[in-house]
């Protein structure tokens, strides 16, 4: 992975309106020194395709709409389709039940944020897994 800085695609999947976490995050992940390609409210098509074009290391996606298992679901789905399953982290937050965290990861999530998280958090999980060959 990095070339200069670790690059993070954030995007909303569906039209769920609760942006303003995504936002935070993301500012919080640039402050960090990341480079943080804001998606936007994007479908799932959407975001793999601007993965892929951008370039990104890591795929977020912030769901509130309650759809979080469907659209983790469809992305892995869809980036394993298109063979590039392996490229991207992929981080999964917003209202989402802890009750439902292990399962997105089986799923393809390699970690799940919820209301509370602190970007420090997120920051140092990046660092500590996120492949720096």
């Amino acid at each position: 992975m990095p070339k200069n800085k670790i690059k993070f695609l954030m995007s909303k999947p569906g039209v769920d309106g609760h942006w303003r976490g995504a936002v935070t995050v993301s500012l919080g992940l640039r402050d960090a020194g990341m480079e943080v390609v804001f998606g936007g409210f994007q479908t799932i098509d959407q975001i793999v395709k601007t993965a892929i074009e951008e370039d990104v290391d890591i795929i977020g996606m912030s769901i509130h709409s309650g759809a979080h298992m469907a659209y983790t679901k469809r992305l892995v789905s869809l980036l394993d389709e298109k063979g590039v399953k392996d490229k991207f982290m992929i981080l999964v937050g917003g209202a989402i039940p802890e009750v439902d965290f292990d399962e997105l990861k089986k799923i393809g999530a390699a970690n799940v944020y919820g209301p509370g998280s602190l970007i420090k958090d997120i920051v140092a999980f990046i660092h500590e897994h996120l492949d720096q060959e």
